[in-house]
């Protein structure tokens, strides 16, 4: 017999990365909240690599600590190492890497669901959502406890419909051996939402003493260590090192021999793989023409001897893993503790969602994390926090927030995902953005936390905080402007040394720093007016400088970009009844439902000329655009 067992203004269904957020958000925006989880020991799980950030995910995690989210936090305080990945290559691709301990990162996140006001924390499996006749929810779960919302955001990560692989053995489980959600997805279906099958991939995590460590290449980690969050003050240690190693011959001649035994080779796994984030079977195969593949071998936590293998997920039957583990140079006698597998779920088709992450035809109803097609808790959390922000700010009577293309990479990943769709799990990566320029890791704050302010996830003391470093970076530019030096034998020395020309005369600050050979630290011993700031802001500043005319330019593209995302369409719109346009387009089009023309005309299949067609149409038959 089901019970009504309480109301919520919004349900959370699913409490990893997507989750998290979204129960967070939803709650400090004075919204009554309910997370709900399989199991209460799994929240905030890493289930694949025990890291947070990464190329571009940096990005986004920076970007979510902006807006008043929790991954940056909870990453600086679960630190094993950080490092700065592509320091090689220009600003723009600039990403912080975050080495954690994972049980400590779920225990902390966990905590501070059980912490946070207006938010219940409960263990229990939804097996059922029903939409009621004035948009309001029911959620269901399997002991037929029945709870009223007004709206629920579905983040299901990889549980939806869970399937676990190693080579001829398969069963239905969630990662890390934990219950599937086996339900929910067939109400999903009934309520009319198209879904799709997916999959990933992790690799095995084997006992410390058992590798010889001594003959791989070290990876410590970046001192002094720059943390993601604009909150942490403390200085942050690296407590722990990585290692390199690489595959061989021997390795790739195992894999090639069994390959038949690969559910993945040998169809029985339906769902799709990543692309950018193959299995090691997948790059052997794929590449075949590459003698080795590197792998990372890290620390799970500071409490367990578990390493994890970056780079050698796999779904091949425990023998053959043991076997081509075992060909590696320092796991030659590796002990595996918990094998490799991949796991099969369902998703959503993105293409049924407004850019607010909202099903258009569900009004109340919002997807976050895999569940919308993602790969990566990153771009999990990133979309949590976006849809349980908008799920509140609705709830509350207030605009929902779309955050477009040249305000973040969270701009980008969602409308990547609602506009274009996804083949397979979407990857974030600094060349999906066209405006890397200008939205690089360092200036996250200076984009997004007005508007996190606005919304109201930013506290007084750290927009405080913010508008005095703003206010401190403005001096420093005017500073640099204003402040020359002289032509002495120690300056001309170090720009001789940095094999730029010396200078005959006086040459402003700014000038100096506009050459790609002179930086902030080289001309520390002429720089005596120079102030003691945060290394961020001499970052932002210098970073400002050196690319002036490049984001310059990049700030044009974005003015023309938002003039044609200022350009409405009607919601009731039937592109049908549009001759001239494409057929492709119209049934594109149809299947978006775009919210304007700058969205239309990012849609695969939509070509200028079918733009041009729209927008003489729409003046000619009095909907002509604002």
């Amino acid at each position: 017999m089901e019970y009504l067992a309480g109301q919520y203004d919004v349900v959370v269904i699913g409490a990893g990365h997507a989750g998290i957020e979204a129960a967070l958000a939803a709650a400090r925006l004075g919204c009554k909240t309910a997370v709900f989880t399989i199991n209460m020991d799994a929240v905030g799980n890493c289930p694949c690599n025990p890291s947070i950030g990464g190329t571009a995910k940096g990005h986004l995690v920076r970007e979510i600590d902006a807006l008043g989210g929790e991954m940056g936090k909870t990453a600086d305080q679960c630190l094993l190492q950080m490092r700065m990945l592509n320091r090689g290559k220009g600003p723009a691709v600039h990403s912080l890497r975050a080495q954690i301990d994972r049980r400590k990162y779920s225990e902390v996140m966990k905590h501070k669901l059980e912490l946070q006001e207006n938010l219940d924390l409960r263990q229990g499996e939804i097996t059922e959502i029903r939409r009621l006749g004035d948009d309001r929810w029911q959620a269901v779960t399997r002991m037929n406890a029945v709870f009223e919302a007004k709206a629920v955001i579905v983040a299901t990560g990889t549980y939806l419909g869970g399937r676990i692989y190693v080579g001829e053995v398969s069963y239905e489980s969630g990662p890390d051996g934990t219950f599937p959600a086996a339900f929910l997805g067939k109400s999903l279906k009934e309520l009319g939402l198209r879904l799709r099958r997916f999959k990933t991939g992790t690799p095995a995590r084997v006992l410390k003493s058992s590798i010889d460590f001594s003959g791989l290449q070290e990876q410590p980690g970046e001192d002094p260590v720059i943390p993601f969050s604009y909150d942490t003050a403390e200085p942050l240690k690296n407590k722990a090192v990585c290692h390199i190693s690489w595959t061989n011959e021997k390795t790739k001649q195992i894999i090639l021999e069994n390959i038949h035994r690969s559910p993945l080779y040998g169809g029985k796994i339906e769902g799709v793989g990543p692309r950018y984030c193959p299995s090691l079977e997948d790059k052997i195969v794929r590449f075949a023409d590459k003698e080795r593949h590197q792998l990372f071998i890290e620390p799970c936590g500071e409490n367990t001897e578990e390493m994890y293998l970056q780079g050698m997920s796999s779904s091949l039957p425990e023998e053959v893993q043991l076997q081509f583990y075992h060909s590696i140079k320092g796991l030659e006698h590796c002990l595996v503790m918990r094998c490799a597998y991949a796991i099969e779920y369902d998703c959503v088709d993105p293409l049924q969602m407004a850019a607010t992450l909202e099903f258009m035809d569900y009004p109340g109803l919002y997807g976050a994390g895999q569940f919308n097609g993602s790969s990566g808790y990153e771009e999990a959390a990133a979309q949590g926090l976006v849809a349980g922000m908008n799920a509140a700010l609705k709830i509350k009577g207030r605009e929902q927030v779309v955050l477009d293309r040249a305000s973040s990479y969270i701009g980008t990943l969602i409308d990547d995902l609602v506009t274009k769709g996804v083949e397979d799990p979407y990857r974030m990566m600094t060349s999906r953005s066209e405006y890397r320029l200008v939205l690089r890791q360092d200036n996250a704050d200076e984009r997004l936390t007005p508007l996190g302010r606005e919304i109201g996830l930013i506290s007084d003391s750290r927009w405080n905080r913010f508008v005095e470093k703003q206010e401190l970076k403005r001096k420093e530019l005017n500073r640099l402007k204003k402040t020359s030096l002289p032509p002495t034998k120690e300056l001309n020395e170090i720009l001789v040394s940095r094999e730029t020309s010396p200078v005959e005369t006086g040459i402003r600050l700014l000038e100096l720093l506009k050459r790609p050979q002179v930086d902030y630290a080289c001309l520390a011993p002429v720089d005596t007016t120079r102030p003691d700031l945060d290394p961020n802001i001499f970052e932002q500043v210098e970073v400002e400088i050196k690319y002036e005319g490049y984001i310059r330019r990049q700030k044009s593209q974005i003015d023309e970009m938002r003039r044609l995302e200022g350009k409405r369409l009607p919601k009731e719109l039937d592109y049908q009844e549009i001759h001239g346009i494409s057929s492709e387009a119209q049934e594109k089009l149809n299947r978006v439902r775009p919210g304007n023309i700058g969205q239309a005309s990012r849609i695969s299949g939509v070509s200028p000329a079918d733009i041009s067609v729209l927008l003489i149409w729409l003046s000619q038959n009095g909907k002509a655009v604002k």
